[in-house]
């Protein structure tokens, strides 16, 4: 057990380290390429932050663990709205521009309804990897046509500078980066379902709690950095872009290296979680005028909905 925990906790670290390094030499790459902010924005950052997920999801899958990685992804989504956002607006109220409810949240409630009514039937196909990843090419696609028109100003403090004389060393620590994500990635699976063996636990419950919880805290940190910055529409804009890539990306790669049953209780319990806590950031983001707020008292509010839901996961 002492080496399981060992592996879970410096996979957790690692992936923290590794993920950061990742995301910023990445936005680095994108300056010297002279890429869209908008690009560096949503895509990079909103990849980086959910590159843990989506690596342990496809190593569990390809390793025989589909349930943890839906478990991880589920989580991850609950965690990302009521933990991360519930935490960093207790730290500062967030103010969420309202042009990002219209879009990007948009998106995201659609694609977490064709989500489920892909795992509605108990099962995800080869087929349904293929419509989720088609869901992630039409988000990237008009991403790239979004950039290229409009006023994206927000996001010019994302841009990186850098030096062309600097490429290599950047190129260098992006490969190393990414290398530690899959080693850290393989620790943390490693650890989760050795201690779901241990403890007589389901690799799904392992995926909803422990995993999620530790392939969260890119987004919890970046979250939190963004707040005391007070770049506010990062944080929203983090959590929407993250929770999409885990929904479409996530979500797809354990359906298509290994196709699998999905457990009932993630229909039953984890997706209206996942979906209501959806419909919550919209609730709490809305406020009838161009810039709403998310308040402190609305922030506790989410962290009571997350302790509800693991009530209901740990003790039921």
């Amino acid at each position: 057990m002492f080496e399981s925990i060992i592996a879970l906790v410096s996979g957790f670290v690692l992936l923290i380290w590794s993920a950061d390094e990742f995301t910023n030499n990445g936005a680095k790459i994108a300056n010297i390429f002279k890429i869209s902010p908008l690009i560096i924005g949503l895509l990079i950052f909103g990849f980086g932050t959910s590159a843990p997920e989506m690596l342990v999801s496809g190593l569990a899958a390809y390793e025989g663990h589909p349930e943890l990685s839906i478990g991880n992804a589920f989580g991850s989504n609950i965690f990302n709205i009521a933990l991360v956002l519930g935490i960093t607006t207790i730290i500062l109220p967030i103010k969420v521009k309202q042009d990002i409810l219209k879009k990007e949240w948009l998106y995201l409630m659609a694609s977490t309804l064709v989500a489920g009514i892909l795992i509605w039937d108990g099962h995800l196909s080869i087929a349904d990897g293929l419509i989720l990843l088609g869901l992630l090419a039409v988000f990237l696609i008009y991403t790239f046509v979004a950039s290229k028109t409009g006023d994206h100003q927000e996001f010019d403090n994302l841009a990186i500078e850098v030096k062309q004389d600097q490429a290599k060393k950047v190129w260098l620590m992006l490969t190393i980066s990414f290398v530690v994500l899959l080693v850290s990635a393989k620790l943390v699976v490693w650890g989760g379902t050795e201690l779901a063996a241990l403890f007589g636990v389901s690799d799904l419950l392992i995926g909803l709690t422990v995993v999620a919880l530790g392939t969260s805290l890119p987004e919890l940190a970046v979250s939190i950095s963004s707040a005391l910055k007070k770049q506010h529409e990062m944080v929203v804009g983090n959590i929407i872009g993250s929770n999409l890539f885990n929904t479409v990306g996530v979500l797809a790669i354990p359906s298509l290296i290994l196709p699998f049953d999905v457990p009932m209780e993630v229909i039953n319990r984890d997706y209206p979680f996942m979906i209501g806590l959806t419909i919550l950031l919209f609730v709490f983001s809305y406020k009838f005028k161009k810039e709403g707020v998310i308040t402190r008292l609305e922030g506790v509010l989410l962290l009571v909905v997350l302790a509800i839901y693991l009530y209901i996961l740990i003790w039921t």
